[in-house]
């Protein structure tokens, strides 16, 4: 009998199990056959949710997950020094992970798009290498960081990233899509040929949490709850919605509406003082980061979720998470007009002008004067949770696209009449 084939996954920007794309693919491999390592930083220290996750090594439901200590900052320099730490500490625990438990095929989730030199080295002892683009690592930049980086180096960072990026897509024998937006860049960007590009689409982690059980007192007393669900920072355009509050509250008499901002980021102190100078402490909650049964329980508790990142070039062709989890609790949203926004939401939203503070307070008073219009929408999203955009679809391609890449079978007998076939290994939702 022959052995398992065996993957090595590598994540930099997030904490194994926490990071839920990269955990619902490891845990989809693990139980198509294939046994899974992953790399990926330990824990931040401080942050609760984070630090039960500081051990170098566990094997957990089966998988072997390697941590290493990764350096943090927001400067440009620190981040160079992340990056060169990260890679440094992958090379090393990916020859342990070769030795202790071997592995046929290197899967790269980014960002960063350094870890190419990998996939040629490991090519020559037959390994294949995938990489999963979770995030447009040169739009990134141009949104996040290219104000703290000027003239010269800000162009040659730029220059730089885009460099990664095309050698990445050259390295790799498989590239695993978030979307058709970045499908399309692998392919004209990347000069990727298209059997190549497999679109695995981000799904809710939240698949029980339309049982959670409202609790009213997250209303701050009020009748409606608004809540925003995930990271913020610069890209993420919270300001837009605590400025919609204010127009809600403080320009139009509105005294029946409160805000939970769920998650963390670099923002936060500036948004922290921003609802201050808005006046909208007692409107306004911070949670930091929660537990997925608490972020179940807010969502159930609110009446309409916020997805307020403003058009840019990297928003525009993103998957945002949140959007996602809203649909699968059932909740109705508010968002710019962004093209995958549109795509995954669909009737499950309202689509404000984008950058538009005043017609985003528009699209969430609409909502807030209609139960009616608010339980539909609701139904409308979780029904395309449920379905197209289900976790289970996106395992489907997952696996479809792994069997084209080792010469295996078809996943999945079960898989829906659309995911069956091994000819072609894109998919796409609608």
């Amino acid at each position: 009998m022959s052995r398992p084939h065996r993957v090595l996954m590598i994540v930099e920007n997030d904490v194994a199990p926490l990071d839920t794309r990269v955990w619902g693919e490891a845990v989809a491999l693990r139980d198509h056959g294939l046994q899974v390592s992953i790399i990926c930083p330990k824990g931040a220290v401080g942050r609760s949710i984070f630090e039960r996750y500081r051990t170098p090594y566990e094997r957990r439901e089966g998988i072997h997950i390697y941590r290493y200590e990764r350096p943090d900052g927001s400067t440009s320099a620190a981040y160079v020094r992340e990056y060169l730490v990260a890679l440094l500490n992958t090379i090393w625990l990916s020859l342990k992970v070769l030795v202790r438990h071997g592995f046929d095929v290197l899967h790269v989730a980014n960002p960063p798009d350094i870890f190419f030199p990998m996939g040629w080295f490991y090519h020559l002892f037959g390994k294949k290498f995938v990489f999963d683009q979770h995030d447009l690592a040169p739009e990134v930049f141009q949104e996040i960081f290219a104000s703290r980086a000027h003239g010269l180096s800000a162009r040659l960072l730029l220059k730089l990233l885009r460099v990664c990026e095309r050698y990445s897509y050259r390295a790799a024998d498989l590239v695993i899509a978030a979307n058709e937006s970045f499908r399309r860049i692998a392919i004209e960007r990347g000069s990727c040929p298209a059997h190549k590009v497999s679109v695995v689409r981000n799904a809710s982690a939240l698949p029980q949490a339309r049982f959670a059980t409202p609790a009213h007192e997250l209303k701050l007393g009020r009748r409606y709850l608004l809540a925003y669900v995930g990271v913020m920072g610069v890209q993420d355009g919270v300001e837009y919605a605590l400025n919609a509050l204010h127009k809600l509250v403080h320009a139009r008499g509105r005294q029946d509406v409160s805000l939970a901002l769920i998650g963390d980021g670099e923002d936060v102190p500036a948004l922290r003082a921003l609802a201050r100078e808005l006046r909208l402490d007692g409107y306004v909650t911070f949670t930091g980061w929660m537990a997925s049964q608490d972020v179940a329980q807010n969502l159930a508790s609110a009446d309409v979720g916020l997805s307020p990142e403003p058009r840019n070039a990297l928003n525009e062709r993103s998957t945002m998470m949140k959007i996602m989890d809203y649909m699968t609790m059932g909740l109705p949203l508010v968002a710019f007009d962004l093209a995958e926004t549109r795509f995954s939401a669909q009737d499950a939203g309202l689509y404000a002008t984008p950058n538009s503070v005043d017609d985003f307070a528009n699209k969430i008073e609409i909502l807030l004067n209609s139960e009616a219009l608010r339980l539909r929408m609701g139904s409308a999203g979780r029904i395309r949770a449920q379905g197209p955009l289900s976790w289970g679809r996106s395992r489907e391609h997952l696996l479809r696209a792994y069997d084209n890449l080792l010469g295996q079978r078809c996943a999945s007998p079960g898989a829906d009449a659309d995911t069956r076939g091994c000819a072609a290994s894109v998919q796409v939702d609608t």
